[in-house]
């Protein structure tokens, strides 16, 4: 299938608003879909676009609902799945009833616009039906991603994620695979759900990464003291109890420091209310 001609077929032109680069080379396109599912798996995709990575997952045997947005695609679409199971919900999936799907355990594959990555993300992160979450972003968001404690792109999206199970760079994909081509270049992420953390806990432990780094250039004890309500010396305190320094900063803290801190920070709000 030649894209190109597809799209000129059907008088389609990319839109800035939708954040539209598609791609079309085939083998690239078989690695993806291998990335983010196997034969038979349930997969949800964000963004079918014009349908080649859609397709892709359903050549390697997943049964695919794909949503999509932009209704101009509809004739598109008709034609780059024709002959697949794939089921097109010419939807936004941020505003969808998901439950009236029943889709039971389910893996997701997106290859997200820029400007919605986060959203979609954290959208269906903390789903207990999400088996897996595989998502092509900008190159910068994948190393925010993964980054590890301590270093300069690690922060409040990091220790979400890594909280939920082991995310990892799978693929790199340069900015000339896509039509357009977008200015940066961008890379799959695979995070497969395994939280290291009661699901219970999870509010608790957002709001307090949240607080964290609300303010990156002041120590984590001066953050949680505007955050909680809780004194500097407290703070500190807890600082210190965590990860024996009391001028941390959050990013410092690994997961593990996160939830610990968490934890404390439970017995210390409850006991000053």
């Amino acid at each position: 299938m030649n894209l190109k001609e597809t799209l000129r077929k059907h008088g389609f032109a990319c839109s800035k608003r939708y954040g539209q680069n598609f791609i079309s080379d085939p083998q690239l396109l078989r690695a993806i879909a291998c990335d983010g599912a196997e034969s038979g798996d349930t997969v949800l995709e964000v963004g079918a676009g014009a349908g080649t990575l859609t397709r892709a997952l359903c050549d390697a045997g997943a049964r695919v609902t794909a949503f999509e947005i932009d209704e101009r695609l509809r004739p598109v679409l008709c034609e780059t799945l024709a002959g697949t199971t794939a089921k097109v919900i010419f939807a936004d999936v941020m505003s969808y009833d998901l439950g009236a799907l029943q889709l039971g355990k389910y893996r997701l594959v997106a290859n997200l616009p820029y400007y919605i990555t986060t959203p979609v993300i954290f959208a269906f992160l903390y789903d207990p039906d999400l088996l897996s979450l595989t998502v092509m972003v900008q190159k910068e968001v994948a190393d925010r991603i993964c980054a590890k404690a301590g270093t300069s792109a690690y922060g409040a999206l990091s220790a979400q994620m890594q909280a939920m199970g082991n995310a990892r760079i799978v693929r790199y994909v340069p900015r000339n695979m896509f039509f357009p081509a977008p200015e940066v270049d961008s890379a799959v992420v695979r995070l497969d759900i395994s939280p290291i953390i009661d699901r219970d806990m999870l509010p608790a432990y957002r709001r307090t990464v949240a607080a964290a780094f609300a303010m990156r250039r002041k120590t984590l004890a001066n953050n949680l003291t505007a955050a909680f309500g809780i004194s500097k010396p407290v703070a500190e305190s807890l600082t210190e109890k965590v990860c024996g320094n009391r001028s941390a900063r959050g990013e410092t803290l690994s997961c593990d420091m996160f939830i610990k801190l968490t934890e404390l920070l439970a017995d210390t709000v409850s006991a000053v209310k």
